[in-house]
């Protein structure tokens, strides 16, 4: 599984473009802006995609979605929580195909109810669940704290201490990590119970 990352638009997003090599089949993870760029590598490779795949609903996950979708002829999936148009729905432990190649779907609400991490291939594209040292915010429509708590230590922190994170903003010192880095280095996976989290979460 080849990983293309776009760093996108003025709020730092990226867009990811997972090729399987075998196939050419790839899927497009958070459009959002300058998506001629992503089109022309798509194109360049004759990639043909199968799935827009949103890690959650918000604007900036997701305004690149009928553009993509006119482009390429692919299906939009978004976990069954989500409250957008999308053309399949998923829920956690569902996995996600495409030529030989598949990533498995990890509700991680927190940040937005519809939250999710996509794994495969010692790889974790995590949306807004977890940044490259922070994590995504509470203080939107469907943000939770506690809940956030349980996504980052009863899932996120109990993965292979290898896998590759790739999150969807660069925010952090650099584009991508390993959940073992981040386990040692990103202060909001430090030891808390749930309610010092909640309480460290509501006050910022």
């Amino acid at each position: 599984m080849k990983v293309y990352q776009f760093e996108v638009g003025e709020m730092q997003n990226f867009t990811y473009l997972l090729e399987d090599e075998d196939t050419g089949e790839a899927i497009v993870i958070d459009p959002s802006w300058d998506l001629p760029d992503v089109i022309q590598t798509i194109e360049r490779n004759n990639m043909k995609v199968k799935y827009i795949v949103n890690t959650h609903y918000h604007f900036d996950h997701t305004i690149g979605n009928d553009f993509m979708v006119k482009s390429t002829g692919a299906k939009i999936i978004q976990h069954k929580e989500s409250a957008i148009k999308n053309d399949m729905k998923v829920s956690d432990g569902d996995k996600i195909k495409f030529g030989n190649s598949e990533i498995t779907v990890f509700h991680t609400p927190g940040h937005s109810k519809d939250s999710i991490c996509l794994v495969g291939d010692d790889k974790i594209f995590s949306g807004d669940t977890i940044f490259v040292g922070n994590c995504g915010r509470v203080d939107l429509p469907g943000g939770n704290a506690r809940e956030l708590y349980h996504s980052l230590f009863d899932v996120i922190s109990k993965m292979n201490e290898n896998y590759v994170l790739y999150p969807g903003h660069n925010y952090g010192s650099s584009v991508s990590s390993t959940i073992g880095k981040e386990k040692k280095t990103n202060f909001v996976l430090q030891p808390r119970t749930e309610d010092e989290f909640a309480e460290f979460m509501n006050s910022e």
